[in-house]
């Protein structure tokens, strides 16, 4: 494995978690946040950090594997489909903390999703083994889509 490959499977989940970090921080303890009325499916509050720690460990590993079974120029689309997934996991996070628009955010988590399962799809044609350390984040975006939409139903006014 080169180390482009290394490199934007271990950077790209960092710096995620990193940007998303910064806006959920400040705005899960936000006056706005508190005041929205949650649904009965969020979770408490100490499964959103194990959880997204665990999930992006599992991309990082994931992406190494499907980058170390792809040509240069397969392995070149996977890191630009790689960057765009973090860059709309961090999106959301600034979408609905910072920006506190529930109903946009449902359009980047829904476009979230969508990139997750193209990343898992793709990992997975390349190593099977890839692919499989995917689906649990497939999974959780798909999950985030219809929480950020059931929060937006219950505080639409």
């Amino acid at each position: 494995m080169d180390a482009r490959s290394i490199v934007s499977s271990v950077a790209l989940p960092v710096a995620a978690a990193g940007l998303g970090s910064v806006a959920t921080a400040s705005g899960i303890k936000s006056e706005w946040y508190s005041s929205l009325d949650k649904p009965a499916i969020q979770p408490p509050p100490l499964v959103f950090p194990v959880v997204w720690s665990i999930l992006y460990a599992q991309t990082a590993v994931g992406s190494g594997i499907a980058q170390a079974h792809m040509a240069e120029q397969p392995a070149k689309g996977y890191r630009r489909k790689l960057a765009l997934n973090m860059a709309l996991n961090a999106g959301w996070c600034w979408s609905f903390f910072k920006a506190q628009q529930t109903g946009a955010s449902i359009v980047v988590a829904g476009a979230l999703a969508a990139s997750s399962a193209d990343l898992a799809r793709t990992a997975g044609s390349a190593a099977t083994p890839a692919g499989r350390f995917l689906v649990p984040y497939t999974l959780w975006t798909g999950f985030a889509t219809v929480l950020t939409t059931a929060i937006w139903r219950k505080n639409r006014s």
